[in-house]
């Protein structure tokens, strides 16, 4: 199987009353029937979200009581595998929106999420910033605008990351840097003639500098989704994990939920060069001085644990000339960020239009 694939599912929540579909109302903690109205709070967990020690997950590939089979769809037409539950809405692929084949079922164990970001935007206001979007794009085809004004063609994702956490010790070596300015005489021409004149030169005095350093590292934020097609935009993968709950399926429910194709060890090996980088921005720190170099760093982490996390995206996909468009807003922030096509005559004609302009003043001009 193909590792660079996306892999999801809808989870569906049965009404007591009438039997409808429950849904996930945005921005609160409750599930809601459209059909009848009946609402239905989500339970609060007692205890929070647990930080899972890494490394016995690391030898056993997650083989514990955090883990279960899923079942699995595969799309045969954009590669997408989709984990969709018993009673789904639709067997549809959430990016390409092809059919998919409920006989080609397969089964996968995963490590079940520790904790989910609730989405904070309704179905309907993300669709009104897609509209806004695309509105205010210059140049785009007409097609475009109507496409991206049906609400089918956007979807609420949650899509999964891995979480780090860490004791960072690490000792160091390098140089302080301190600015100093000179004096220097440079030759100048003015208004024809060679004049002397002099200006303040910036210079560093290094220094030699070590030390140690030590801290907290928390939430090191590594996505899970090994695609490389549709990956989320860096502009609107920015989220406040303050607002993180323990997970609870019932905030799922009238959603897609991506599963994650990144291995937890490949997760581990991207945290511990972004644990690189912040020890190297605290060893900066710790030379002080007005700039830095940093020779020699030697990191060492420990109490090392993480967490398999859910954050709320909306996403909406187009094909124009054959070709697929994605756009995303992030479900809490309201952040809009996507690809776009362009208008060949838009532009040929808004060219032609401004070529007239200019031929008319110039003419108006000579005359």
């Amino acid at each position: 199987m193909n590792q660079e694939t996306i892999q999801h599912s809808e989870q569906k929540k049965s009404c007591i009353n009438c039997g409808a579909e429950l849904l996930y109302k945005p921005g609160s903690s409750e599930i809601k029937c459209d059909y009848c109205g009946h609402e239905e709070t989500i339970e609060k967990a007692i205890s929070e979200f647990e930080e899972l020690e890494l490394y016995p997950y690391l030898e056993k590939m997650g083989a514990q009581s955090h883990t279960e089979k899923i079942s699995m769809l595969h799309c045969k037409s954009c590669g997408a595998n989709q984990h969709v539950e018993e009673n789904y809405k639709s067997l549809h692929c959430v990016y390409c929106s092809q059919p998919l084949v409920v006989e080609d079922t397969y089964h996968e164990d995963w490590i079940l999420p520790g904790a989910v970001l609730p989405f904070q935007l309704t179905h309907k206001k993300s669709h009104e910033i897609f509209r806004r979007w695309v509105k205010g794009l210059w140049f785009a085809p007409n097609k475009l605008q109507k496409a991206a004004l049906d609400p089918e063609k956007t979807k609420g994702l949650y899509v999964p990351y891995w979480t780090f956490d860490a004791e960072l010790f690490a000792n160091y070596r390098g140089q302080r840097g301190d600015y100093y300015y000179v004096t220097e005489s440079y030759n100048t021409v003015e208004n024809g003639k060679t004049v002397r004149r002099t200006r303040q030169v910036q210079k560093t005095r290094w220094t030699p500098a070590s030390g140690t350093i030590s801290g907290f590292v928390d939430d090191t934020l590594v996505s899970a989704s090994k695609q490389r097609k549709n990956s989320l935009p860096h502009s609107i993968a920015r989220w406040d994990l303050n607002s993180l709950e323990t997970f609870n399926s019932k905030y799922l429910a009238g959603f897609v939920t991506e599963k994650y194709t990144l291995p937890l060890e490949d997760g581990h090996l991207k945290s511990k060069k972004e644990a690189e980088k912040i020890a190297h921005n605290w060893a900066c720190r710790d030379i002080g001085g007005d700039t830095q170099r940093v020779s020699s760093l030697k990191m060492k982490l420990s109490e090392e644990t993480f967490k398999h996390i859910l954050l709320p995206v909306y996403i909406s996909s187009y094909v124009y000339n054959n070709k697929k468009y994605n756009f995303y807003v992030n479900g809490q922030t309201g952040v809009i960020s996507g690809n776009r096509p362009y208008s060949f005559w838009k532009i040929f004609f808004t060219v032609l239009l401004a070529i007239s302009i200019i031929a008319i003043i110039a003419l108006v001009s000579q005359q």
